[in-house]
């Protein structure tokens, strides 16, 4: 019995023992194929670089003081980055050949605002644009060169964007069209005013944008710019309605890009016509005045023909009566004498 033990013990430690071989086998075996996957990528790694050039790159760095390892990886790391910029220049229309500003897709934004202030408070608080960045997000900061030009400065993001606006076409109370140009995009814009009542005026605000960079790009996909200029425009609305100071805005006239009408030229026709409206106005009240005072000696005149007819009445039913009297006394006498 004992010597069947040992042998069953035997051949349980032998089967063990062939298990336990076969699985280091296949691990190795696996590992294997991995080094083997590894070493091939990493040469076709190597050749991707020898094509394209990096691995002059690689064994200059090396040559610099790098590790070889580090110098591959840096060199890795930059073409991915390439790689990646590359795919999003043509997913937003750039690179290989396609156009900038003008061949990208533009956006439309159209805005309406009801102001409570008369029409030319809101015109002429418009045409301060050196004062948008006191109250609104977008806007940092606004420099007038002259009557048409101005350089604006605005937020994108997390960065900042410059670009220069020339009015084409301004007339007071009414609209202003311009267009701008910055490196990064394009815009069209106008904006129209209108009266609904004595202090309410209606803003029209469309805006045609052409973006262009990297932000620009990224941000008119979910119409980033649209929602900007809507608060904007919004704290617009807010700072005319609440700022209690009238504005000194720029009254002249441009047509077809040219000032045709300079601000003071405007300000000293509007003070001419002021002064010929209060000329007016005199004359017209010493008309009525002169019209007043003579409605007056006609009534005077009248009241005393009126008087005179009364009193030539009276006198004529005096003598009447006074005539009366006489015969009634001479017929009376004859009377008594033939008594």
């Amino acid at each position: 019995m004992a010597g069947k033990e040992r042998e069953a013990q035997g051949s349980g430690a032998g089967g063990l023992s062939e298990a336990l071989s076969g699985f280091a086998e296949a691990q190795v075996g696996r590992l294997a194929e991995k080094a083997s996957d590894k070493l091939k990528d990493v040469t076709e790694q190597l050749t991707d670089a020898a094509e394209s050039g990096s691995l002059l790159k690689v064994g200059s760095r090396v040559l610099g003081g790098e590790s070889p390892v580090k110098a591959f990886l840096s060199e890795k790391a930059k073409g991915v980055k390439d790689s990646v910029v590359g795919k999003v220049k043509e997913a937003f229309g750039g690179g290989k050949g396609k156009g900038k500003s003008g061949s990208s897709k533009s956006m439309n934004i159209i805005e309406v605002l009801d102001v409570g202030v008369p029409l030319r408070t809101a015109y002429d608080y418009w045409t301060q644009y050196e004062d948008f960045s006191s109250f609104t997000k977008g806007v940092r900061s606004v420099s007038m060169t002259d009557e048409m030009s101005s350089n604006w400065k605005v937020k994108v993001g997390p960065s900042s964007r410059g670009f220069k606006a020339t009015v084409q076409e301004q007339i007071p109370d009414d609209r202003i069209v311009w267009t701008s140009e910055g490196a990064k995009g394009t815009t069209k814009g106008a904006v129209s005013f209108h009266e609904l009542a004595p202090t309410l005026t209606r803003i029209v605000l469309v805006l045609e944008y052409y973006p262009s960079g990297f932000f620009e790009k990224t941000g008119n996909i979910w119409r980033a710019q649209g929602r900007r200029v809507r608060l904007d425009f919004k704290h617009f609305q807010r700072y005319v309605t609440l700022t209690g100071d009238e504005p000194e805005g720029w009254r002249g006239e441009i047509r077809d890009g040219e000032v045709v009408v300079s601000h003071e030229e405007a300000m000293e026709e509007e003070e001419a016509a002021q002064a010929e409206d209060s000329e007016s106005d005199d004359e017209y009240e010493d008309a009525d005045d002169g019209d007043a005072e003579d409605e007056e000696e006609d009534e005077g005149e009248d009241e005393e023909e009126d008087d005179g007819e009364d009193d030539g009445e009276d006198e004529e039913e005096d003598d009447g009566e006074d005539l009366e009297e006489d015969e009634w006394e001479d017929e009376a006498a004859d009377e008594d004498r033939e008594e």
